[in-house]
């Protein structure tokens, strides 16, 4: 079957969509399909369309449904869709029509949708591979930020709280995510001028992601909207606890009793957060077990078979 895959994200990209886009074309292939991955839908031969992102990809997703009104069209809703523009945009809400099946990448995303929209929405989750946890820097307790530095990422949220610990705490920040524009960049500088505390590594490989975390104590997910954040897909998949703003989002991937929120935007609760991690053991520990809980999440063979389904069920529709 011939799929066309369609994400915003260039091929250089190293954001979310894209990262989604090329791992999910990796398993349609090992399925045995040819995947085109394009970032807008250039009238090619295709037997079903995947489209990421509702309101950014919808020419492409209208232009496949007046070509192919019978065919399968999956539209994969990513968290501006959910938590904005569905909501205020009408390409966005377009496209849900559109779309003969709906994709929510975490469990909490099928309740922005209206209930008849429901029916046609699977959930799957991004994965991760496994990876060993290495041993960490015994003089500090290492914290880290994966995400690119945008509005939507409050991506300085983590820095402002260090400032609100004591002076004896060993929390160190590493952030990890490339600057859209140079504002942002400015202010990361800024912050390391005025905070030992804090490293700014900007846009990094996956591998080296992937590394870092397996050293840190502790990953921050600071984000004001997220569909599915793949950043803690990789932390459940290496075992490395997370503490995260309190956003459909990240419940949906963390679960609604997950002890380490806090509310999006306020560095005080995160601040005691980060410090309670630190200092207190027990807390740590129960994080860790928490987010093992959840780690089957993250497999990429359940990915894998979700796609399958998915597909079944929109070829059967």
């Amino acid at each position: 079957m011939n799929i066309s895959l369609i994400t915003p994200a260039s091929p250089k990209s190293r954001y979310g969509n894209r990262a989604t886009a090329e791992r999910w074309s990796d398993f349609l292939r090992q399925m045995g399909h040819a995947v085109s991955i394009e970032e807008e839908w250039t009238g090619g031969e295709a037997n079903i369309m995947v489209a990421l992102h509702a309101r950014r990809s919808h020419p492409s997703i209208r232009r496949f449904a007046k070509a192919h009104p019978n065919r399968p069209l999956i539209v994969v809703l990513t968290g501006t869709d959910l938590y904005r523009d569905i909501h205020e945009d009408g390409d966005a809400r377009k496209s849900l029509e559109l779309a003969t099946r709906l994709v929510v990448l975490q469990e909490a995303g099928v309740l922005e949708l209206a209930p008849r929209l429901r029916e046609k929405t699977s959930v799957v989750y991004q994965s991760a591979e496994a990876f060993r946890r290495e041993p960490p820097d015994a003089e500090v307790f290492e914290v880290c930020v994966v995400g690119h530095l945008r509005e939507e990422k409050d991506p300085f949220r983590t820095v402002l709280a260090t400032r609100l610990l004591p002076f004896e705490s060993r929390i160190r920040v590493v952030h990890l995510g490339g600057a859209r524009e140079e504002i942002f960049a400015a202010k990361a500088r800024s912050h390391m001028a005025d905070d030992p505390r804090y490293r700014w590594l900007g846009e990094v490989s996956r591998e080296r992601v992937r590394e870092i975390l397996a050293r840190t104590r502790l990953l921050v997910q600071s984000s004001f909207m997220e569909g599915g954040a793949n950043a803690i897909s990789e932390a459940l998949a290496g075992g490395v606890p997370v503490v995260a703003s309190h956003i459909p989002g990240n419940v949906g991937m963390l679960g609604e009793d997950y002890p380490a929120y806090y509310p999006a935007g306020d560095e005080r609760p995160l601040a005691r957060l980060l410090q309670r991690a630190e200092n207190d053991p027990a807390f740590y520990g129960l994080l860790e077990k928490k987010c093992a809980a959840r780690s089957a999440l993250a497999s990429p063979e359940d990915e894998y078979a979700a796609l399958r389904t998915l597909l079944e069920d929109a070829r059967g529709a």
